[in-house]
């Protein structure tokens, strides 16, 4: 106690939110993981594009097909743009459409990758508050059994069993904040990037064509 008002740590808070607290515990670590997980993994590949782009044009205005490949095959590790692109050097001898179809397919791998825990996200947003509301739902019962058993009611009973009930309720909410801001940071992220990849492969599915084509006439 002190000024008359009575605090409480952040323990005595989990204690009084009563068994379902526990559930929203593994959630809210499970929320903070798997974000950091994910920001981490996104920030240790590195995804731009930009200067990827500029180095391969280069190449293939000279053509020089061997140096972009030896160039991408360098930074495949940390660039999941330059996989995709080292992909599409690969399938350089094929037709436009096979080509296409390649890195699409190669793309498609690589974002899946990067996409990996997003539902989890997506479903620690929704059960979350649900499982704040369930818990919130069981401390009103109990508050109200108590009132019914009490001999004589007033303002304060009703008021500290509505309070205590409302914790699960404020957790869960927390949690989903959490879990969907993570969610659409992230997800526009890698959109963003995937949109990025699907303009760069198509320019250079074209420079590629002018260039086998351009070769073709010469001979």
């Amino acid at each position: 106690m002190g000024n008359g008002t009575e605090t409480f740590s952040l323990l005595e808070f989990f204690q009084m939110g009563g068994i379902f607290m526990w559930p929203l515990l593994l959630f809210s670590v499970a929320t903070v993981a798997i974000a950091a997980e994910r920001a981490i993994y996104l920030m240790y590949h590195n995804l731009r594009l930009d200067d990827l782009r500029e180095a391969v044009h280069g190449y293939i205005a000279n053509k020089d097909l061997a140096g972009a490949r030896e160039y991408l095959s360098a930074r495949t590790k940390r660039r999941i743009g330059a996989r995709i692109l080292l992909t599409l050097i690969d399938r350089s001898s094929l037709s436009e459409h096979r080509m296409e179809k390649a890195v699409e397919a190669q793309a498609g791998s690589c974002i899946g990758s990067l996409e990996n825990g997003f539902n989890f996200l997506t479903t620690l947003g929704a059960v979350s508050p649900l499982t704040g509301f369930l818990g919130t739902v069981s401390g009103m019962i109990g508050a109200f059994k108590s009132i019914a058993e009490a001999t004589e009611v007033n303002a304060q009973i009703v008021a500290n069993g509505i309070y205590e009930a409302l914790i699960t309720t404020v957790f869960g909410l927390v949690i989903a904040l959490i879990a969907v801001t993570a969610h659409s940071i992230l997800t526009h992220i890698v959109d963003k990037f995937a949109g990025e990849v699907e303009k760069t492969c198509s320019d250079l599915i074209t420079e590629l064509a002018v260039t086998d084509n351009s070769r073709d006439g010469a001979q």
